[in-house]
């Protein structure tokens, strides 16, 4: 009750409400109503095990030591069909494990070959750096080397990197194309391309860039191209990227069975008020809360951390170091709050985040999807609530 006055009091004097003139905004209750009725994907269905797939010793061991037990359904379908040099289509939810989908084989083509490259182009930063991580942790122990090229940070430390001709370059588009400007990386040179979220790329006006960059790739590679949904734009893309691909879907519904959604609704009350009800409750273990606006984030830490709440905060207006920074002690367990813009709703991979809670509307559905997504990844089960007045 200490706490509940404390908050009650200083929430009163400032009210951030983000219904102003010209915001427009999505409410998820018909899809909560969907999701309950949606079919869930039988795991009988999976016909691998990772041993199975004859990868490298090394690899296998690192895949164990990362308590992979059986594939999820798109490792599945897609680990046999690149290892077997196929292009694929790849369509699944977010944090059903598509990184590795692609990763595993293509650290296994590298095992086998050392002079095969593979260039990953992602729509974020916080993606990119989260697949150099993944990368890093599948490839211990096999003198596989990448390298992470994404704005915000020394261009410097990324041309030594290059120099070094790493296996891997991640990276988003506008940083790859400045480092290809000043001729410090040829798209040519290879063998394996992944375009990650495509969808997500176009959403945010990477449509030139990657017709830019496909059109300098080699003729002869090996083409990935994952997206969470293939509408006609993402199609046009595909169909200049791709030749002849293996088409797979293991998407049975935009939620998932294990994601629990619900809405808050305040009822006249403070959704500051709410907010901090919420994270008192002892199920709340590792907390990612969406603000639409950076101002809103930013004040929303102040109120959290003026009622006893640690908090961290992730935006676009904070320099790459900061964002990392943040993401890390999430990651990490230091801090189990973090209020962030859209700007991570697809760039982070954190396994066990408890709840997602939309403090403010998301812009849309897509925009609702991949928020919701950021909780119950893999087999994890998660909740993900939005406080609506």
């Amino acid at each position: 009750m200490y706490k509940q006055k404390r908050y009650s009091n200083f929430s009163r004097k400032r009210n951030y409400n983000t219904r102003r003139a010209g915001f427009s905004s999505f409410d998820p209750r018909s899809v909560i109503r969907r999701a309950k009725e949606a079919p869930v994907l039988d795991v009988r269905e999976i016909k691998n095990s990772f041993s199975d797939f004859n990868l490298n010793i090394r690899l296998y061991k690192n895949i164990e030591a990362r308590g992979f037990n059986i594939p999820t359904p798109i490792q599945d379908k897609a680990i046999p069909q690149i290892l077997n040099g196929r292009d694929v289509v790849g369509v699944a939810n977010t944090g059903t494990g598509k990184t590795a989908a692609f990763l595993i084989p293509l650290i296994n083509k590298i095992s086998l070959n050392r002079n095969s490259r593979v260039l990953i182009v992602t729509p974020t930063r916080e993606l990119a750096a989260q697949i150099d991580k993944e990368i890093q942790s599948f490839s211990y122990g096999l003198g596989i080397y990448s390298a992470l090229c994404i704005g915000g940070v020394s261009i410097k430390g990324q041309i030594n990197r290059l120099w070094e001709r790493p296996n891997f370059v991640v990276g988003t588009p506008g940083r790859l194309l400045d480092l290809e400007k000043q001729r410090k990386i040829e798209f040519s040179v290879f063998s394996s391309i992944v375009l990650d979220e495509v969808d997500r790329m176009l959403d945010m006006g990477f449509i030139y860039d990657i017709n830019y960059v496909i059109s300098k790739l080699p003729r002869i590679r090996q083409s990935l191209f994952f997206s969470a949904t293939i509408d006609e734009k993402v199609k046009n893309i595909m169909q200049k990227f791709i030749v002849n691909p293996v088409m797979i879907s293991v998407k049975v519904s935009d939620t998932r069975a294990n994601v629990h959604q619900d809405v808050v609704e305040t009822k006249g009350r403070n959704k500051s008020d709410i907010l901090c009800e919420i994270l008192d409750k002892k199920e709340v273990l590792k907390a990612l809360i969406f603000t639409r606006t950076k101002k809103g984030a930013d004040a929303l830490s102040k109120i959290l951390s003026n009622t006893g709440f640690k908090a961290t905060v992730l935006h676009g207006d904070k320099t790459q170091k900061q964002r990392q920074r943040s993401l890390d002690m999430f990651g990490q367990g230091r801090i189990n709050i973090l209020i962030a813009t859209d700007v991570v709703s697809r760039g982070i991979d954190v396994n066990d985040i408890t709840h997602v809670i939309n403090y403010d509307l998301p812009e849309n559905y897509d925009a609702y999807i991949h928020r919701i997504g950021r909780t119950g990844r893999v087999d994890k089960k998660g909740v993900a609530l939005t406080i609506i007045g």
